[in-house]
C-alpha cells in the first residue's frame, strides 16, 4: 500500500474501523499488486482449510476488480474496491495476524478478515452478483 501513509490501521484489531481506517490507503496501484498476484491469491483458497469454502466468492470478488477496472460496472463506490483490495492484499500476505505457515490456523485470521469485508461490501456485492446474472442471460 501507499508509502504516503501517515498512520497505517493496526489490523491486528480484525475490526470495521480498523478495515475502514485501511481501506482509506488504497490507491489502483494496489490493484494492480492484486491482478499481478491473482494466481497465488487463488491457490490460497483452493487449499484445505478455513479458506476453502470461498473460494467461489474470492473467483467473484476478482471479477468484480475486473469489471471495475475495465468500466463494465461501475455501480459501486471507491470504499467498496478499497474493501476488497484490502481483504486480497491481507491474504496475500503470508506474515499477518495468525503466519500463514501455522498448520491449521495459519488463515483463519484471513477469513475473518474476508468475512468482515463481505458484511461492509454486501448490498455492493450483491448488486454486482445480480448484474452478472442479467449480462450473462444476455450473450
Amino acid at each position: 500500500m501507499s508509502a504516503k501513509k501517515k498512520k497505517k490501521a493496526d489490523l491486528k484489531q480484525i475490526n470495521e474501523e480498523s478495515f475502514n481506517e485501511e481501506v482509506t490507503y488504497i490507491e489502483e496501484k494496489d490493484v494492480e499488486i492484486i491482478f499481478e498476484n491473482e494466481e497465488k491469491i487463488g491457490r490460497k483458497f483452493e487449499k484445505k482449510g478455513p479458506l476453502k469454502k470461498y473460494i467461489d466468492v474470492v473467483k467473484n470478488l476478482f471479477s468484480m476488480l475486473k469489471d471495475y477496472k475495465n468500466g463494465s460496472y461501475r455501480e459501486m463506490p471507491w470504499h467498496t474496491i478499497g474493501s476488497v483490495a484490502v481483504v486480497l492484499l491481507y491474504v496475500l500476505n503470508p506474515l499477518d495476524i495468525i503466519p500463514d505457515f501455522i498448520p491449521g490456523f495459519g488463515y483463519i485470521d484471513d477469513a475473518g478478515v474476508l468475512a468482515l469485508a463481505l458484511k461492509l461490501i454486501q448490498t455492493d456485492f450483491e448488486n454486482y452478483m445480480d448484474w452478472r446474472k442479467i449480462k450473462e442471460g444476455k450473450d
